[in-house]
């Protein structure tokens, strides 16, 4: 019996690459896809060379076909769907256009939809979809008002598909990531203040630090896993407990 196999978007860097490790380390066959070209290069380089890279950029069917074919040819169906894939632009309302509303909603929405959508022909009864979406749908951040719907109208879609498939005992869950030290993080604040802003963020969480991709990718692993074989429908936070009340 073959060993199963797993497709991740936005797999070339923080959450995903970890979770592309942790998966292969556990005997899965693994795809993932990236769009920029030098995380696709650190990626190939420091991957073992049974994870397969793909490039392909959320917004394009053609690269969705694509990357489903792929994964047709090299694995032939497929046990695990992670939807990783996604951007973020904080920025206050007023600073928000309209090009990036839609490069937002194109990326975090409709890539993931339809990659999805491609995907299911190739997926093995039993199987496990799961997307990212983010603490900040359900608890708020500053300035992520436009991340947040785009994010946030994944979460509709996880009931919804948990009973549409449940016929084919395929689950459908979600994880939603706190604050993790990750490239996205660092990107997010000024170079000047990341230490001031990193020190104070991980002072308001309640476990006091940084949750790691590792972490992240322990939870999509159980997820995936037959000890998760009962949990569909589900959002599962990993925020070291931000957001509840002392």
């Amino acid at each position: 019996m073959p060993a199963p196999a797993a497709l991740i978007t936005g797999g070339t860097s923080g959450i995903g690459r970890a979770t592309a490790e942790l998966l292969h380390e556990r005997g899965y066959r693994v795809i993932v896809t990236g769009q920029n070209p030098e995380t696709i290069a650190a990626a190939e380089k420091a991957f073992p060379e049974e994870i397969v890279v793909v490039r392909a950029d959320a917004r394009s069917m053609e690269d969705i076909d694509r990357l489903v074919e792929v994964a047709r040819e090299r694995f032939g169906t497929l046990d695990l769907l992670f939807l990783n894939a996604g951007i973020t632009r904080p920025r206050p309302i007023e600073a928000i256009d309209e090009a990036t509303y839609d490069d937002l909603f194109n990326v975090n929405v409709k890539g993931q939809f339809f990659t999805l959508q491609r995907c299911l022909p190739l997926f093995n009864d039993g199987g496990s979809i799961i997307f990212t979406v983010g603490i900040g749908v359900t608890r708020g951040m500053v300035g992520g008002s436009a991340t947040a719907a785009s994010r946030g109208a994944l979460l509709p879609l996880v009931p919804s598909l948990a009973l549409e498939l449940a016929p084919r005992r395929i689950r459908v869950n979600a994880v939603s990531p706190g604050a993790i030290d990750t490239e996205i993080w660092a990107k997010t604040v000024q170079p000047e203040m990341l230490e001031e802003v990193t020190k104070a963020t991980a002072s308001r969480i309640p476990l006091g630090r940084f949750g790691t991709s590792r972490e992240i990718a322990e939870v999509v692993a159980f997820l995936a896993s037959d000890a998760a074989g009962f949990v569909t429908g589900e959002n599962i936070v990993v925020g070291g407990g931000s957001g509840l009340s002392v």
